[in-house]
Parts: structure tokens; sequence; C-alpha cells
């Protein structure tokens, strides 16, 4: 059986909610599945600051955070990450410093990766995200497996070739229509999935 694993890093809960959606859709393809999160390293101060911050990490204590074991465990990995200045957010990056040991034994080669942002607008740096995310996934030697325009849903939800994106308001909600990014994120894991198991009859 092909194994994903989705990770995610969400301070109020979107990039939660896609990395939901790419688990349910993953397991449809007959994928096992681990939701991962990246471990939160912002103060205690900052999250107690923000209520919708502090309400999202309170109600997530039970999700397991992402180890680089996990990386290597899987056949396929789905990032999905919110946009920091059109960069991976800084507790993501620790994360990915973590996991040298693997790259530098070839472990990480020839998985199947994929990756979602979001913003709060339409143009707030979730495609220089993802493109930043996966110029890491390059030096692994992983296979990028981007949406492109492989599906007219992409369309409706917003037309991000490189990834699922979405923007969400200041109070974390999406401006796109949900059903649409749902409909979007399924197809980007399913596919993601697909291209592991055919890398898998490679192997």
């Amino acid at each position: 059986m092909t194994k994903t694993a989705i990770v995610y890093y969400s301070s109020t809960g979107t990039n939660h909610q896609l990395a939901e959606w790419a688990a349910s859709a993953a397991k449809e393809e007959g994928s096992e599945v681990k939701l991962l999160k990246v471990k939160e390293t912002a103060p205690a101060a900052a999250i107690e600051s923000n209520a919708a911050w502090k309400k999202h990490h309170d109600a997530t204590q039970d999700i397991p955070e992402v180890k680089p074991e996990d990386l290597e465990w899987a056949d396929a990995i789905i990032f999905s990450i919110p946009t920091r200045f059109g960069n991976i957010p800084g507790q993501v990056q620790s994360f990915i410093d973590t996991v040298g040991g693997l790259w530098a034994q070839g472990k990480l080669a020839n998985k199947a990766v994929s990756a979602m942002s979001s913003a709060q607008n339409e143009h707030g740096g979730q495609e220089a995200t993802i493109l930043s995310l996966y110029t890491t996934m390059y030096h692994w030697g992983a296979i990028v497996v981007a949406p492109g325009y492989t599906d007219p849903v992409l369309f409706a939800a917003g037309g991000n070739p490189y990834g699922t994106s979405v923007a969400v308001d200041q109070d974390g909600e999406m401006k796109t229509d949900r059903k649409a990014i749902q409909a979007a994120v399924a197809h980007q894991a399913k596919r993601t999935v697909i291209v592991a198991k055919a890398l898998q009859h490679m192997a």
C-alpha cells in the first residue's frame, strides 16, 4: 500500500483544514495516511495574544508532530503551509533543517511531493511560497507533483497551477468557495498518490 504523509503548519486552522481534506482524498485513493503537524515554535505569549491562534493550538494538541522518520516512511508527501512574505514559515524551515541526514543518505529521493498554501489576499505570496518549498524538494531529488491545469476544478478554486491555494479574511474564513477548494485539494492529493504508486512500480 502506498504511504502518504500529510504535513501541515497552521496557526488559525486554514492549512489544517486543507490537510484534512487531502488526507481524506488520499485515503479514498487507497493510501495509508499520516496527518502530521509541524511543531509550533512561536512564543506562548504570541499564541495567547491571538484568540483564533490559541483556539486552534489548543484544539489540535492530539495531532502528532512530524518527525524526519515520517518522511522516510512516506512514498508521497503533501505539505500545506501558509505564506510568510512569499516564503515558508520559520516553523516549517526549522523542521526541514532537521532532515539533512535523510537527504545525505538519499532517503528523500524519488518521493512524490506536492504543496498547498494560503494567505490573507489573492496575491499574498501563495505561489512564491509553494515554489520556495519545491526548491527544497528539488534538492532532495523528489518528484514534484504540481496539479497544473489537469482538471477544470482548479480554475474554480483560483487557478494556481503549482498547488491549491486560498485567500482568507481576518477571521480565517476562506474567501473562495469551500467546495471548490475541497475539490481542488482532493484532485491534487489523489494525483500525488497516483504518481507515488507509479513510482513504486518503476522501482
